[in-house]
């Protein structure tokens, strides 16, 4: 497809989408499920403007992918204002380690039995379909920094975190095919694809965007210095984080989410436990120069600029890669086990790992029954998919590989993408009479 075509695409799908913004709120639709069927609906057509041979092009959506998940990922950090030291923090750590592991180990065991697969080519299959995904998830996610509500903040956390523990898996996969070296009995992998990347990746992230966060900080309070320009910022902060951890083979992922995350907690030190409202409110009174530079106002105003820009970005990388994906899909064959392997997925393995995974928890039913449901799989799952290709795969496991994820993630966009809607509402009508009986006794006590 000619530059020219993308223009007239890309500038019809977001003219398109801004004006119909507020009906797509209202129905059983996603914007990704839109994309998607834009894209497949321009290669089917005939037209020749969308014709993509995935393994022609298999560097170029390696890092097409790669980008939107780390945009998402570092969304994502900035979207999480909870302390690190709550007890909410234990619930998306349960999801991202211990159902991680149960999805991947599943996975492979149906891979091995069922879809006879290497043992190899099944784990690095639940590498790439366990983690859920950061930047189609997130009508589900916190609906603003200040959210609590242990549904969203579970979906927004694991989001974050598991896009890097699949990681692992998807090396280990590599390992057992002989692409990728574990060391003698697995050393190399448990020492460094495992506890240094994980580890390394957190420290560096968290490092750098907290020392970036406070300098920016400081030198607009006390010099009225660094102002404006706070999409370089954000741009300059995804590519350190990441690129410095990759150069320490730590996991660039973990290490994007990571900075967010730092980056938004220097600002709730500074700015205290205050409403969403009062954050809104303070990015936008009075002229960007005297705020950002307020004596108590400037790192909300740093956190809310940097998260506003970064969510315009998400979304500009969704449409195009999830379009691509749409693209993908009209030339690449539905194989039939997909029919049993996605329900399998959705129905089965994804809410026994939760379950387990949210054993003894604080959860009440409704939530861990969606949290169950709403494992959507993504945009990370294309990127994993990309990078084994890259690696060698050989050409016949390539194309069963490609087959099973691109139908897993359509199929996810469009279950997930329909049922998102009807489901956050009734998840929503619950939560106000439960707020409403909570209340009943403190007004009657009266």
């Amino acid at each position: 497809m000619t530059f020219t075509w993308w223009c007239i695409i890309g500038g019809a799908v977001f003219i398109t989408m801004a004006l119909s913004g507020s009906i797509l709120k209202r129905l059983p639709l996603t914007t990704a499920l839109v994309y998607l069927g834009v894209g497949f609906a321009l290669s089917v057509s005939g037209s020749g403007i969308l014709q993509l041979d995935l393994f022609a092009n298999v560097a170029l959506l390696e890092h097409l992918a790669e980008v939107a998940v780390l945009i998402a990922l570092f969304s994502v950090g900035l979207k999480i204002r909870i302390p690190l030291n709550s007890n909410h923090w234990w619930i998306p750590v349960r999801l991202a380690f211990g159902s991680m592991l149960i999805t991947v180990g599943l996975i492979t065991l149906v891979g091995v039995l069922f879809l006879k697969l290497p043992i190899g080519a099944a784990v690095l299959l639940g590498g790439i379909l366990a983690p859920t995904d950061p930047a189609l998830a997130s009508d589900v996610q916190v609906e603003d920094p200040t959210d609590r509500d242990r549904l969203r903040f579970g979906l927004t956390g694991e989001a974050g975190l598991n896009d890097s523990t699949a990681f692992p898996f998807v090396l280990l996969g590599l390992g057992l095919l002989g692409l990728h070296n574990l060391g003698d009995w697995g050393w190399q992998w448990l020492a460094i694809d495992v506890l240094w990347g994980i580890l390394a990746g957190l420290l560096t992230g968290a490092l750098l965007g907290s020392l970036i966060g406070r300098l920016v900080v400081f030198l607009r309070r006390e010099y009225k210095e660094a102002v404006g320009l706070d999409e370089f910022l954000t741009l300059g902060l995804v590519a350190l984080s990441y690129g410095a951890a990759v150069l320490i083979h730590a996991y660039g992922f973990l290490a994007v989410f990571a900075a967010g995350l730092a980056l938004r907690q220097v600002e709730v030190k500074n700015a205290g436990d205050q409403p969403h409202e009062k954050l809104r409110e303070i990015a936008k009174v009075g002229k960007d120069v005297e705020v950002a530079t307020h004596p108590e106002h400037a790192p909300a105003y740093l956190a809310q600029a940097i998260l506003g820009f970064n969510e315009q970005l998400e979304r500009i990388a969704e449409v195009a890669v999830v379009i691509l994906i749409g693209g993908i899909l009209a030339t690449t064959p539905l194989p039939l086990e997909v029919l049993w392997f996605a329900p399998l997925l959705f129905f089965i393995i994804r809410p026994v790992s939760v379950e387990i995974g949210l054993i003894k928890t604080s959860t009440r039913t409704v939530q861990r029954y969606l949290t169950d449901w709403f494992g959507i799989r993504g945009v990370s799952s294309l990127y994993y998919l990309m990078y084994a290709i890259e690696q060698g795969l050989e050409p016949g496991l390539a194309r069963q590989m490609a087959g099973l994820t691109l139908w897993v993630v359509a199929l996810s966009i469009i279950v997930h993408g329909i049922s998102v809607t009807p489901l956050m509402k009734f998840y929503e009508r619950q939560q106000r009479k439960v707020k409403i009986r909570v209340a009943k006794p403190s007004s009657s006590s009266r």
